[in-house]
């Protein structure tokens, strides 16, 4: 029975044919060898293919960006490259940071006949929604440009305990995961299942009416809620403990 060889040259794609397109580079891909039982054979030869940056470079010809309408520019704090006992992390550990400064806003946004500014100004320490927006490096920098309505709070120190939620943001205190069960098993970590109650530490000032105006949040500092079970950004305090921010919409119930 004949044979047929398959290499990697019949299904190259050449980059030099996509080279207007920004944010892609070529790179060398190689296979290691297979062969099935049919006979047919893939070679060791290495595989053109693209690869797309994550952020998109602005030219060094430009000296700024202003952000349009109701979003903001944010410079992302540096991703720590260390554990706290020192130990060197490779970039698929380190934590995606979800903090950074301010340093442009735009106009704002109309609600109606309402003209509304940007309520985060320039210079202020925020933290956002941990997918948000669009990431950009501007001398030699890593930037976000998001709408304020991805910032979850404002953060003046390095505990995230302190956050100020923004709109529509409750901040809780997750509670802790049960230890055993009710037969009086103890549970391993991996068993234990993501506990969807907390207590509430603050609350952002609410979101916006048709006519510009804060409607105030049913939950407050010091309720018990449930919470939907996948919904907000996680975070882990100083103190060990777990916190979410998420949405007002996202809390369910008050329990009492």
């Amino acid at each position: 029975m004949a044979t047929a060889q398959l290499t990697a040259s019949s299904i190259s794609v050449s980059a030099r044919n996509l080279s207007s397109f920004e944010g892609l580079r070529a790179s060398n891909v190689k296979f290691a060898s297979f062969k099935p039982a049919g006979g047919f054979a893939l070679s060791q030869r290495p595989l053109r293919c693209l690869v797309v940056q994550a952020a998109t470079v602005v030219a060094p010809k430009y000296t700024s960006i202003k952000p349009l309408g109701d979003r903001v520019l944010v410079k992302i704090k540096t991703v720590e490259e260390k554990s706290e006992g020192g130990i060197l992390l490779p970039s698929s550990a380190q934590t995606k940071p979800q903090a950074g400064e301010v340093v442009a806003v735009g106009e704002g946004k109309s609600i109606g006949k309402t003209k509304l500014d940007i309520s985060v100004k320039t210079g202020a320490q925020v933290v956002y929604s941990k997918y948000a927006g669009t990431e950009v490096e501007f001398h030699g920098s890593s930037h976000l440009i998001l709408k304020e309505d991805d910032i979850v709070g404002i953060l003046e120190t390095d505990d995230i305990k302190d956050l100020k939620p923004l709109n529509d943001r409750v901040f809780i205190k997750v509670a802790e995961a049960e230890e055993k069960t009710a037969g009086g098993l103890l549970l391993t970590e991996a068993s234990k299942e993501k506990p969807s109650i907390g207590t509430v530490i603050a609350v952002g000032p609410g979101p916006l009416d048709e006519e510009g105006k804060r409607q105030a949040l049913s939950a407050s500092p010091g309720n018990t809620v449930l919470y939907s079970k996948y919904a907000g950004n996680d975070f882990k305090g100083t103190d060990g403990a777990n916190y979410i921010a998420l949405r007002a919409s996202d809390v369910m119930a008050i329990l009492s």
